[in-house]
């Protein structure tokens, strides 16, 4: 269990310092293509979603292959929690400027801390009971498609407010 609690821990802060790093690799980059699909590449929700999901599946690479043994179902956690962290942006962006009806750049921060640290917290609680293995494609096939999704949709987005920039948004509570 301290093997889990360290890589745990270890997770949380490389998730933090390099999604909050990654957060300005595109500009970094001069605008590389290559870089973009990883990173975000404009400000809109869904580009920050991979401030999480890419660290998180990087960092879920090196806790696999150090703690598959003694816990079987680490991969399934580890699906889980990134599904989890990532997902969680969205619901707490849009659920934050609902109620105040503006973006907050600080509660966009709080947003991320607090998205990884849960996803951690959900990789930790699920590993230790064992998830079922029934569960485990389900969580896979899930994570690949939101892999597949964050490489389409970098450079052709739909037409949905998750893929536009907030400032630019003209929202209900937006007096004109």
């Amino acid at each position: 269990m301290n093997q889990l609690k360290h890589f745990t821990i270890t997770g949380i802060l490389f998730v933090l310092i390099t999604g909050a790093l990654a957060h300005f690799f595109y500009d970094w980059s001069g605008n590389n293509t290559a870089v973009g699909l990883f990173v975000p590449v404009s400000e809109s929700i869904w580009e920050h979603m991979k401030l999480i999901f890419f660290p998180m599946l990087i960092y879920s690479c090196i806790i696999f292959f150090s703690c598959r043994t003694n816990y079987p179902c680490i991969a399934t956690s580890l699906c889980l929690g990134i599904l989890t962290g990532t997902l969680l942006i969205p619901v707490f962006f849009y659920a934050y400027t609902f109620i105040l009806g503006k973006d907050v750049f600080i509660l966009d921060i709080s947003i991320f801390i607090l998205s990884t640290i849960i996803a951690f917290y959900v990789v930790y609680k699920f590993t230790l009971p064992h998830v079922q293995r029934k569960y485990s494609a389900i969580l896979y096939c899930l994570t690949a498609v939101l892999f597949l999704c964050f490489l389409i949709f970098t450079y052709h987005p739909p037409d949905f407010q998750l893929f536009v920039n907030p400032a630019l948004q003209i929202t209900p509570f937006t007096i004109q």
